[in-house]
């Protein structure tokens, strides 16, 4: 299992203030430094934290450290003022790993995974143009029902993100009947030949049990990181996560 640590929170902290501090780039390197496998950015087209320039910068980093750069977000967001567009962007760092997410603009944070009948044709088509922006990039796509796999499987893509905000807070509550649900999913995307990632409110007290499921082929968290670094630093706080998911 990989790691990669979301930055979009440190941006939002360093927008804050309207100065680059916390400077994302040495939070990047500093990642890379304590061995992540991966960085994450998921730019909104208000750029309420990382932002167009994020992207770029955090993905030359990536690139010239060997780590993956993964750019999260929706393929319909088109370019604004401040946006450059999510396609646009695809096409000016050609990203490892393109993760699509049907959230609307307003949304506060991703609550859902695609599904049949949202937008068909209209994916399939952004999906096959990404494919020919960006030959070299993996594109997954964020679902979080057994029903999204096979639709996952449709759209021709690589891999899912399983969306395990459900999961998170069944096992934060005791309720580990949820791992039934989310060894189906993960059962039914290898049996597609579809690639197994998971990312949303992955925590040190839920992310052992994900771990301990198998077959996850790389965790994404960001909130959980900065909520941990506030009590024991982020250094440690990396290092706690790549322990439970090495050991």
């Amino acid at each position: 299992m990989k790691l990669s640590i979301n930055l979009n929170k440190i941006a939002l902290l360093r927008n804050a203030r309207g100065e680059n501090y916390p400077d994302l780039r040495y939070f990047a390197n500093k990642a890379i430094d304590l061995g992540v496998d991966g960085l994450t950015l998921h730019p909104r087209p208000d750029h309420r934290h990382a932002t167009s320039e994020d992207v770029i910068e955090i993905s030359k980093i990536a690139n010239n450290r060997g780590v993956e750069f993964n750019l999260e977000g929706n393929p319909f967001s088109k370019p604004n003022n401040e946006f450059k567009g999510f396609c646009e962007l695809v096409e000016i760092i050609s990203p490892d790993q393109i993760t699509l997410v049907p959230d609307s603009i307003d949304q506060i944070t991703s609550d859902h995974g695609w599904m049949p009948g949202s937008h068909d044709d209209e994916l399939i088509n952004v999906i096959n143009n990404l494919k020919k922006l960006s030959i070299s990039s993996k594109i997954s796509l964020f679902i979080d029902k057994i029903a999204g796999v096979e639709y996952a499987s449709q759209m021709n893509v690589d891999s899912i993100e399983i969306h395990t905000g459900k999961f998170s807070k069944a096992i934060d509550q005791g309720d580990n009947s949820i791992l039934i649900e989310v060894s189906e999913i993960i059962e039914r995307a290898l049996n597609k030949n579809l690639l197994v990632n998971a990312g949303h409110d992955l925590n040190l007290n839920n992310l052992k049990h994900l771990v301990a499921m198998g077959n996850i082929n790389e965790v994404s968290i960001g909130h959980a990181v900065i909520i941990d670094s506030l009590n024991y630093g982020f250094e440690e706080t990396i290092k706690k996560y790549l322990k439970i998911i090495r050991n």
